[in-house]
């Protein structure tokens, strides 16, 4: 028997606010306007309108405005009242998940606890962990690409499904975390010209080398570095520190996360 818990946030006289509703917020921020959400939901735009207004009546503040124009006719957006309430939203189904990971074995045994421990605590063996937020969404039929702020300078690109980009409630503003593999970061010198989807430049800031590998540390600023291992003996790369270099990911490599 598989069993899952729900949250629902309520109010005296207001209907309740469930992951539904949550669904449609993250919509809205990630298609620009609550027609398209709407549509990518399979609800009509009046339901959609009212599901809005009867979350603005539980909250007491307006969670979406609207923006003249928008490519998808109509423009909305999600205010930072809304932001927050997704966020914290999520955050507390990953605490409702934990909590109900340690009760599953005696409700239901070993086997529902193995189904719902991912909900909650993220552990990576990824070296590189990179939180930023949201900066622009662009989604296909298939395919989906999304822009992630990870440092002032420093906009990482991340290729994935539109299912899985729907899956975690992807939408410009919305905070995730970047998990790239370090031997999966090609470095070259910045004065190279060598392109990539994302070319991230920074300075070594350290190198630690052994007989059949090198692992880079790379400064890209705001506090945030990137970590590279080469492998390859005699022809690992002469990089030390104070070097500036470009830090070369595939899209395709990056792998997304959400709290």
């Amino acid at each position: 028997m598989r069993l899952h818990a729900e949250i629902a946030l309520t109010a005296p006289d207001a209907a309740p606010l469930g992951a539904r509703r949550i669904a449609l917020l993250e919509a809205i921020g990630r298609e620009g306007g609550i027609s398209a959400a709407a549509r990518a939901l399979g609800l009509s735009y009046r339901g959609a309108w009212d599901a809005i207004r009867a979350m603005n009546n539980l909250v007491g503040r307006p969670l979406v405005a609207g923006q003249p124009g928008g490519a998808r006719g109509g423009g909305a957006r999600l205010t930072e009242d809304g932001l927050r309430l997704v966020e914290s939203f999520r955050r507390l189904e990953a605490e409702m998940a934990r909590a109900f990971n340690a009760l599953a074995p005696d409700l239901a045994g070993e086997e529902a606890a193995a189904r719902l421990m991912f909900g909650g605590f993220l552990a990576t063996s990824a070296r590189n962990a990179l939180r930023g937020a949201v900066e622009t969404v662009a989604e296909g039929a298939v395919n989906a690409e999304v822009a992630l702020r990870i440092a002032p300078e420093a906009l990482l690109r991340v290729s994935l499904t539109s299912r899985s980009l729907r899956a975690l409630g992807l939408f410009p503003g919305r905070p995730a975390i970047a998990l790239v593999k370090a031997p999966m970061i090609a470095l070259v010198p910045a004065a190279d010209p060598g392109r990539c989807a994302n070319r991230i430049e920074g300075e070594v800031a350290r190198v630690e080398r052994d007989a059949t590998s090198a692992e880079i540390i790379v400064d890209i600023g705001a506090g945030k570095t990137l970590c590279a291992v080469r492998s390859g003996g005699a022809e690992l790369p002469a990089f030390a520190p104070g070097d500036r270099v470009a830090a070369l990911i595939d899209p395709a490599h990056v792998i997304l996360a959400v709290e």
